[in-house]
């Protein structure tokens, strides 16, 4: 199922104030995931530099959580 639908047929109750601030809220999540987007391929492009980085984060991060999943022992 898809997560986007049709605002514009929500919008026909409000006034125009409320119309602005839903489609500049709108805009402002759009940003926010191009931003995201854009950050994420920045950081992979700089770890595909490094590859050693790439194993060593991995590393560290199923150690931490498999210290995380451990039961502590009474």
């Amino acid at each position: 199922m898809s997560r986007h639908h049709d605002t514009h047929q929500d919008d026909h109750g409000l006034d125009s104030k409320a119309r602005r601030k839903l489609a500049d809220q709108r805009r402002m999540r759009f940003r926010r995931a191009i931003e995201t987007y854009a950050e994420q391929r920045q950081l992979q492009q700089e770890l595909s530099d490094y590859p050693e980085l790439i194993a060593v984060n991995y590393l560290l991060s199923s150690q931490a959580v498999s210290r995380r999943n451990a039961r502590p022992a009474h």
